[in-house]
């Protein structure tokens, strides 16, 4: 039975988003796969199901009125699936940008776990900036988790059955 992405506790500052004041984290133990962590990113976050390109839909849909940034916010940034590459290494990718209402990072982190398996997390860091933040995350919260080990469980899967 594949494993499940697992909750893992977050400490502050961090230094993908020093001034974060909210965050969490998902880890997983994936076998038998050697990867980078852009590799995972990729895998996790490029191709997103379509529940999820709907909830964005919708999201954009209610939040463009009030000015915040949506998808292909990066810029002249390379992207993976909506958000841009702010930095990457073998170990970890940074993804996420700046918005009037918030800042937020998406760090994604491979540690090798024994010779046969490698641990990866997907960190989610966030600067509220304004009140609309603030409401904007206790919104959102309970679907971007749902999303977040929805996304971080296909690594678990064969390559050949991602799509």
């Amino acid at each position: 039975m594949p494993q499940r992405p697992r909750s893992v506790p977050v400490s502050f500052p961090h230094p993908a988003l020093p001034l974060a004041d909210w965050a969490d984290c998902y880890e997983l133990l994936v076998p038998g796969q050697a990867t980078t962590a852009i590799s995972a990113a990729r895998r996790a976050l490029g191709d997103f199901p379509a529940w999820v390109r709907a909830m964005m839909w919708l999201r954009n849909a209610v939040v463009s009125p009030f000015g915040l940034k949506g998808p292909g916010a990066g810029g002249k940034h390379e992207m993976i699936g909506f958000f841009p590459i702010i930095s990457q290494s073998s170990e970890q990718a940074v993804l996420g940008f700046d918005d009037t209402h918030l800042d937020f990072r998406i760090v994604v982190d491979v540690r090798q776990a024994g010779e046969l398996a490698q641990r990866v997390s997907v960190t989610t860091l966030v600067r509220r900036k304004i009140l609309l933040g603030k409401i904007y995350i206790a919104v959102i919260t309970p679907f971007h988790r749902l999303i977040v080990k929805t996304m971080l469980a296909r690594l678990a899967r064969p390559l050949a059955s991602i799509s």
